[in-house]
């Protein structure tokens, strides 16, 4: 279902795995768990990879659970958590001072883990760093696991960051330190909640120091042992044991006290460091969980050892619990169920811890998948486009083929047009010019007119021309009449004299039918009575015989 979340916890001795349901509009309901041991004597050195591949698939058969995305959480034994106090820096520059000081801090060549961070601001102002990292091996491992039962892995959290979260999340703003106490199998995580503070301490001394313990003091193995503390453990009253308990009982009870003190003085101690160099506050409230918690006056033994109030963390403070499950049931389980629901909330809204010690391949695999969709998008989106494109050519071809077929037909019947049309032009050029030739003589004899009424206009009183002769010239392999020669005649009484003669061809130049080419070839007297002229004169417009 799209609003399921699967969650999985990887401890040091169990398996817990959790199907919850993803309420509106931020809650969440568990709609089933299942929880396997792993049951290996921490002596041997056995790689679990194999029975945790068969027993999530089982876990996942019996509940029903689909395969599908997953939150993992591991546990906080193979994790390094340190704590850096940032110097004051631009916020630029926080990344460059937490690789700095993820390389001087991690026990580990840094291209060898995989590592996160989250930042805590300070009342003060001031930031801190809880640095978190894991090698990169042993999470590889954990994920190979994941994956080959059916499960994807979205967020690799730790244990302690996952209670963190959901103790911020079940009991709100607590207004003083909280320590929440997680009592496993191969360690005890400390988690100092004080507002926005966070501090975490894995402590050595768990389940299986008890189990050690009695391997000792009966000289048994590690099996018998451990059945042995279910059977019996408890934590013994200060001061003589009741005798209506049997030896083995009552040496089972003490062995348990003293691992119980052991661990109370580490408690003590890891609050005193808190105190000095963290500068927190004593805790007022401890929260017990883990599967070591439940053992009987546990919680009576640190009330009166660290002067605390002591509770059981309850898990489903604000998350529902589906009727499905008997309630029973979740009472005697509900000490496992804190770091499977804590992880789960990281799907539900933002945590206060966001820690993801994802593996780089898985990133680079998960990054690759979340652009598989833009892929396939931009490659449907070309094809579209070419095929858009192919069609419209396609149809541009058809339509241009039927155009081309129209046009063909149509030129054939231009081209027979067109050759009347020519046919006619000719006629017509033929007729244009005729016309033309007809205008330019009409319009010739007009101009004669003119220029023979125009020379007599400036001719001297007592002199008159006798005759006009034009000077033929070929240009082009046509004939002009580009100059006139003009002969005249004068009486006795009103005789020119040269001058006359030239005044009259200055007369010509002024004229708006001749040029400045005008020039008095002779002048002749003929007898005492007359006096004879020759005049050329070229013309401003020859004209076209």
């Amino acid at each position: 279902m799209p609003n399921d979340i699967i969650s999985l916890d990887i401890g040091a001795s169990q398996l817990t795995i959790a199907l919850f349901e993803q309420l509106k509009p931020m809650g969440l309901k568990l709609l089933k768990y299942a929880i396997a041991p792993l049951g290996v004597d921490p002596g041997d050195e056995l790689d679990t990879s194999a029975y945790i591949v068969s027993a999530v698939r089982e876990m996942m058969r019996e509940q029903d659970i689909k395969p599908g995305p997953v939150l993992l959480s591991v546990s906080g034994k193979d994790v390094f958590p340190r704590f850096i106090k940032l110097p004051p820096a631009a916020h630029d520059k926080v990344d460059q001072i937490v690789q700095y000081e993820a390389q001087q801090n991690v026990p580990f060549p840094i291209n060898e883990v995989v590592w996160d961070y989250q930042l805590i601001d300070s009342s003060d102002g001031s930031q801190s760093v809880m640095l978190v990292a894991m090698k990169t091996d042993v999470v590889k491992k954990i994920t190979d696991c994941v994956e080959a039962a059916g499960l994807d892995p979205e967020v690799v959290d730790v244990a302690p960051l996952a209670l963190y979260n959901l103790v911020r999340f079940n009991y709100g703003e607590l207004d003083t330190c909280t320590l929440v106490m997680d009592m496993g199998a191969r360690t005890t995580n400390l988690i100092f909640i004080e507002k926005e503070r966070c501090f975490t301490r894995s402590i050595p001394i768990a389940g299986n120091t008890i189990t050690q313990e009695l391997m000792k003091e009966f000289e048994i193995p590690f099996k018998d042992a451990e059945e042995l503390k279910l059977a019996h453990a408890f934590v013994a009253f200060g001061g003589a044991v009741d005798g209506a308990e049997s030896h083995v009982v009552n040496r089972v009870s003490k062995t348990v006290r003293s691992v119980m003190t052991r661990l109370h003085a580490e408690v003590s101690r890891s609050i005193n460091f808190y105190r000095s160099q963290q500068n927190g506050r004593k805790p007022s409230l401890l929260l017990l969980c883990g599967g070591t918690c439940v053992m009987p006056q546990t919680d009576t033994f640190l009330r009166e050892k660290l002067g605390l109030d002591v509770e059981f963390l309850n898990p489903f403070e604000r998350i529902t619990v589906s009727n499905s499950i008997p309630s029973e049931d979740v009472a005697t389980k509900i000490h496992l169920l804190g770091e499977v629901t804590g992880v789960a909330l990281r799907k539900l809204f933002s945590c206060p811890m966001e820690i993801n010690l994802m593996p780089q391949h898985l990133v680079a695999r998960k990054l690759f998948k979340s652009k598989i969709p833009f892929l396939i998008a931009v490659a449907v989106g070309l094809v579209l486009t070419v095929s858009v494109w192919w069609y419209y050519f396609l149809r541009l071809r058809v339509t241009s083929e039927r155009n081309l077929a129209k046009i063909e037909q149509g030129s054939v019947a231009f081209d027979m047009v067109q050759g009347q049309l020519d046919q006619y032009m000719s006629e017509a050029l033929v007729v244009q010019k005729k016309a033309e030739r007809l205008l330019y003589l009409v319009s010739a004899r007009t101009q004669w007119m003119e220029i023979l009424d125009d020379l007599k206009s400036r001719t001297v009183e007592g002199m008159w021309i006798s005759s006009v002769n034009p000077v033929l010239e070929t240009r082009e392999g046509k004939q002009f009449v580009g100059q006139l020669r003009i002969t005249g005649v004068g009486f006795v009484d009103k005789v020119p004299d040269a001058a006359t003669v030239g005044e009259f061809g200055n007369a010509l130049k002024t004229s708006s039918f001749f040029t400045d080419d005008v020039d008095v070839e002779r002048i002749v007297t003929a007898n005492e009575y007359s006096l004879g002229f020759t005049i050329r004169a070229a013309l401003k417009n020859p004209m076209e015989l």
